[in-house]
């Protein structure tokens, strides 16, 4: 069978330890004269705001810098920092951090050229006009914003978070210097992690997977599940730097093949209950493996066969023993698998799931759910 006409978008991407010293020439390359830089103030205690004032001085460019940004990035910090942008006169973005940093740059630049409210461009393809030259420093190995087409923004008065989907929010350069993992803590290097081995399994299995994604998929859970462990225990900077490796694979396949229920579902819990996303898919993740199962038994195999180091004598024996070793890894992390140790109003997951079921990234699942069958994934997580 043919395959159908696909597109593959990622950002021209510096690669490596000291990468970041290249911020400055990479903005003015661009045509920066006044940088509108966005960062949090977790990072500016450590140090690397600094360091990026440092070489935008170097670069005698002058910048702006915004930091009011939490998890779960929202509405009005976007608005507020659009403003500012064009208050200023900035004419491109600069950003360093986690998903939150660079998702609400993201937002930013996307209002600062477009216009309106946020709100207006949720769903994919809205954006009709050029966002202004992006350049993204991550800070985290996990969550693939500074690769991806995907801005994920808290509307606070629906408590949810929109997603919202772009060729044009590619960012058009990144900048990956595993240094910066350097001065993270275990908690969040693991959350990061499995964040992207949650990009790597839902891309995989997704009905919009293909070949240029699906490698990618692949070798990131390989990485990962090899180098995690030590990276956490050593702090060295090969296992980081493999760590790098493994979230920007990931972040190039989920962007170019979106994901399934486990970050529909993260999404709303993120919204709803303002629930850290990395903490989500250790809980979800299996149950949603097991319940995709029936729809793509080689691929979820295939997983299972990267996480055992074997294959078993059918796809679905494989598949159930690679899920369970997943479940272990995490065990092994002293991660929680339980919902209910993250959240505590069972109450309103029926609300969360109803609003899941809106999610773009349920579209790409391999099997149709109802808010009732993603229901009784939370209730088998619970």
């Amino acid at each position: 069978m043919p395959m159908s006409v696909r597109k593959f978008s990622i950002p021209e991407i510096l690669f490596g330890r000291g990468s970041m010293q290249y911020v400055g020439t990479c903005a003015r390359r661009l045509g920066a004269e006044k940088v509108f830089f966005v960062s949090d103030p977790g990072l500016k205690k450590a140090g690397w705001v600094d360091k990026v004032f440092e070489l935008l001085e170097t670069e005698k460019l002058s910048w702006v810098y915004y930091s009011n940004v939490v998890a779960n990035p929202r509405d009005h910090q976007v608005q507020e920092g659009a403003q500012l942008y064009l208050d200023e006169g900035c004419d491109v973005v600069v950003s360093l951090g986690g998903g939150s940093p660079m998702d609400a740059a993201k937002g930013i630049a996307l209002v600062a050229s477009n216009g309106g409210k946020v709100h207006q461009y949720e769903g994919a393809n809205r954006i009709h006009r050029p966002l202004p030259p992006m350049v993204f420093i991550p800070s985290t190995a996990g969550s693939g914003s500074d690769v991806s087409q995907f801005a994920i923004i808290n509307d606070v008065q629906r408590r949810v978070k929109m997603s919202i989907i772009s060729r044009t929010l590619v960012p058009n350069i990144s900048i990956i210097d595993p240094n910066i993992l350097t001065t993270k803590t275990k908690s969040l290097i693991i959350a990061a992690a499995i964040d992207a081995i949650a990009h790597a399994a839902e891309s995989y299995v997704s009905k919009i997977a293909s070949p240029f994604t699906e490698v990618h998929s692949l070798k990131s859970i390989d990485i990962i599940i090899k180098v995690l462990p030590a990276a956490l225990e050593t702090r060295g900077i090969d296992a980081l730097e493999q760590l790098s490796v493994a979230s920007t694979s990931a972040g190039m396949a989920f962007s170019n093949a979106s994901l399934g229920i486990d970050h529909a579902l993260a999404h709303s819990l993120g919204g709803m209950l303002d629930v850290v996303h990395g903490l989500i898919h250790p809980v979800l993740l299996p149950h949603v493996l097991r319940f995709n199962l029936p729809a793509c038994p080689d691929k979820v195999a295939d997983i299972g066969e990267i996480v055992l180091g074997k294959r078993y004598s059918s796809d679905e024996k494989t598949a159930l023993a690679g899920i369970e070793k997943l479940e272990e890894f995490s065990h092994q992390l002293n991660v929680s698998t339980r919902l209910r140790d993250i959240i505590t109003d069972r109450a309103s997951l029926p609300q969360v799931c109803r609003m899941a079921v809106n999610d773009s990234c349920l579209l790409t699942n391999p099997r149709p759910a109802t808010w009732e069958e993603m229901l009784q994934i939370c209730e088998d997580a619970w």
